[in-house]
């Protein structure tokens, strides 16, 4: 029996080991585009030759040569790749000539120490490399172009604010936009807010006019005695107890009158969202006395009384 020393058992291990190492490597998978020069590389531990093909959608199974898809492998249609003193290779696959004649999608190119195309890879060493061609593809860096807004309202000198910055009172133009929708505010005091999405287009103007809604509250009117008649601002608006709604912020002038009564009028103010209860006391009127005089009679009598005293005087006269 043959016995060997330890260290050389573990040489020969290794060594046993080395000699399952593939001896043709390759780069890994690789993402490319028709018209591409695609670099590729490897190495080769036990040919000086290495002879690549390639198989993907519509090719032949066995492969054709990479810088003559015309060629088949099992043909002798390889591409033959000298490997350097370093055990090294490489090539570059030109895809321009190519690329109206395949398929996009992705490609097995074979790596072989020998001229064995794919149906006898069981007596050859061999790798892989995976590469994925599509379509070039082109793009144009165009400067982008701005839009704008041309903001109104109704009254004019609302604020404005996009997003959440101020951007002044109307009317204003807002210029440089980039192309989008863009949330707009406008508000005013005394108004409700009016909100509204615009879109923005490149090379146009968005036109936005704003009609505000005045903000609005109420009054509720009693009278002591109940059934007084409300004006409000100089306009009939019902019997009294009444609510009298949509009216503008700011003081009103509320009047009230009752038949037997002093009339009453006030001032008061609405707030918006609000409704103000006021009740309103009539005072009783006072009454007057009714004095009858007879002008007529005291002028008649004045007139008799006059005339009988002339005629005693001239009586007087003659006697004496």
């Amino acid at each position: 029996m043959l016995t060997h020393h330890p260290i050389i058992a573990s040489c020969i291990l290794a060594l046993a080991c080395l000699l399952l190492i593939p001896s043709v490597s390759a780069a890994p998978g690789i993402q490319a585009s028709f018209g591409d020069i695609i670099p590729l590389s490897g190495y080769s531990y036990s040919s000086q030759t290495v002879y690549l093909y390639v198989t993907g959608p519509n090719l032949p199974v066995n492969g054709v040569a990479l810088n003559d898809i015309s060629k088949r492998a099992e043909d002798g249609g390889f591409t033959q790749v000298q490997v350097d003193s370093n055990d090294h290779w490489s090539y570059k696959w030109g895809t321009g000539s190519i690329g109206g004649r395949l398929d996009e999608g992705t490609y097995t190119i074979w790596v072989v120490n020998g001229p064995n195309d794919r149906s006898h890879l069981s007596q050859a060493d061999y790798s892989t490399i995976s590469v994925t061609l599509k379509k070039p593809s082109i793009s144009i860096n165009t400067p982008l172009q701005s839009g704008s807004m041309d903001l109104r309202s109704i009254p004019d000198g609302a604020s404005v604010v996009m997003g959440e910055k101020y951007l002044g009172k109307t009317p204003m133009k807002v210029s440089d936009l980039s192309p989008g929708t863009y949330d707009v505010i406008f508000s005013q005091f005394g108004y409700q807010k009016f909100s509204t999405r615009v879109p923005v287009e490149a090379g146009r103007i968005s036109e936005v006019s704003a009609t505000l809604v005045p903000d609005t509250g109420a009054l509720a009117i009693t009278s002591v005695p109940a059934g007084g008649i409300v004006l409000v601002d100089g306009k009939n608006s019902g019997i009294a107890p009444v609510t009298i709604g949509n009216l503008t912020m700011g003081n009103h002038t509320v009047a009230v009158s009752l038949d037997g009564y002093m009339p009453l009028q006030q001032t008061l103010m609405v707030v918006p969202g609000q409704t103000l209860t006021a009740t309103i006391g009539l005072s009783p009127a006072l009454m007057q006395k009714t004095v009858t005089t007879h002008t007529a009679e005291f002028k008649v009598v004045t007139l008799i009384a006059g005339f009988v005293a002339i005629m005693l005087l001239i009586q007087y006269v003659r006697r004496r």
